[in-house]
């Protein structure tokens, strides 16, 4: 029996979020994201996206299209309560979930395909507990595996439906370019292209002499997708290998207590994160963007592993300040604070029970207030 996986995907997330929160807003070009000239759009509702604007685009090109947008700042602690909700109405349908981002997850239904009358009733049921439970709008792409699934919630955007099984696999991937295929990005595309192989069908069928000249091993694999063949499981768990907070600045900045003081505040963030998550860190990291766009990393592991938000930002700051110290006067673009190395975290004192309630505390305020609720005072610019 063929299995049967879901794609969902949450429409403009961020941005549909804001105009639900705010019905002034409903029919506006929302764009999400830092507004200032160094500013880049993280979400465009789909009144802005009429005008060309995507997430990744400069704030600047963005107000050149759409001059009358709304610029809002992200607030991600909405975005994360509103995303928990979600993904409680998918373990309503299936404890299969891999999550993929905060508006983005793949569901193994093949269980519960028995308990509805056909697949289409199923995944219209999903659509519509997510809009009873948001009232937001989501796409939904249904198939054998995670690959076509994932390419079906895209054709119908927005709060779409696409199912697609048997034949209708490949009438409908045929036509399509390349690029549509996960895994297949700029560079493979147009490698294919200069091949004349640019739709899935001329995947498909193209010769595999050529293929495995130009592609090598992975020539097998991309003929397997353009067939629509993927044999991975949804992976309930899906740890993350990272959590990070960056920040472009308006300006540049050379000034290390105000870089101090921002990598206070990204700091804090991440930490935040990864207490929520139950997790402990084992590797911190920094990333650094002059003013020319050149970026650098820097990381080092700490032992023992650690949610303690000043260990964290205190290395992260030892770590600033040994490249500062190696490119002395170098203004700064942007600045990124990172953990990897995560697992759960143990059950061991890591500081003392005053500050660990002190930490909860603070964490349970945020939860309930939004992260800029409490802030430590390290994290505030002092002009």
């Amino acid at each position: 029996m063929d299995r049967c996986i879901a794609h969902v995907d949450m429409d403009a997330f961020y941005a549909s979020v804001e105009q639900r929160d705010r019905p002034e807003l409903r029919g506006l070009p929302v764009l999400v994201g830092g507004s200032g000239p160094r500013g880049v759009v993280a979400a465009a509702s789909y009144e802005a996206r009429k005008f060309g604007i995507g997430s990744a685009m400069t704030a600047a090109e963005a107000r050149r299209r759409c001059p009358e947008a709304v610029f809002l700042r992200p607030r991600m602690s909405r975005y994360r309560q509103v995303s928990t909700r979600i993904f409680t109405v998918f373990s309503e349908f299936t404890p299969e979930v891999e999550g993929l981002s905060l508006d983005e997850a793949f569901l193994d239904l093949t269980a519960s395909l028995g308990i509805f009358a056909s697949v289409e009733i199923l995944a219209a049921r999903i659509k519509e507990r997510i809009r009873e439970e948001t009232g937001l709008a989501a796409s939904v792409g249904v198939a054998p595996n995670k690959l076509v699934a994932k390419i079906a919630s895209d054709l119908h955007k927005p709060d779409g439906l696409c199912i697609l099984f048997g034949d209708q696999i490949s009438r409908t991937l045929d036509p399509l370019p390349v690029r549509c295929i996960t895994g297949i990005g700029p560079q493979t595309s147009s490698r294919l292209e200069h091949l004349g192989i640019c739709s899935v069908k001329d995947l498909r069928l193209a010769p595999d002499a050529i293929m495995k000249r130009v592609f090598g091993r992975y020539a097998g694999r991309m003929r397997e997708k353009a067939r629509g063949i993927d044999h991975r499981p949804v992976s309930a768990h899906h740890p993350d290998r990272s959590i990070s907070a960056e920040e472009t600045f308006d300006r540049d900045i050379d000034q290390r207590a105000k870089l101090h003081s921002r990598l206070a505040g990204l700091a804090q963030r991440a930490a935040i994160r990864v207490r929520r998550k139950g997790l402990q860190v084992g590797t911190v990291f920094v990333k650094i963007r002059r003013a020319d766009f050149k970026t650098f990393t820097r990381q080092r592991r700490i032992h023992p592993a650690s949610a303690d938000p000043r260990t964290l930002e205190r290395v992260a700051r030892e770590l600033l300040d040994d490249w500062l110290e190696a490119n002395a006067g170098a203004p700064l673009r942007l600045l990124g604070v990172g953990v990897s190395g995560l697992a759960p975290a143990a059950q061991m004192k890591l500081f003392g029970n005053g500050d660990e309630n002190l930490e909860k505390t603070i964490d349970s305020i945020r939860d309930r207030f939004g992260d800029g609720a409490v802030t430590r005072g390290g994290s505030v610019d002092h002009d």
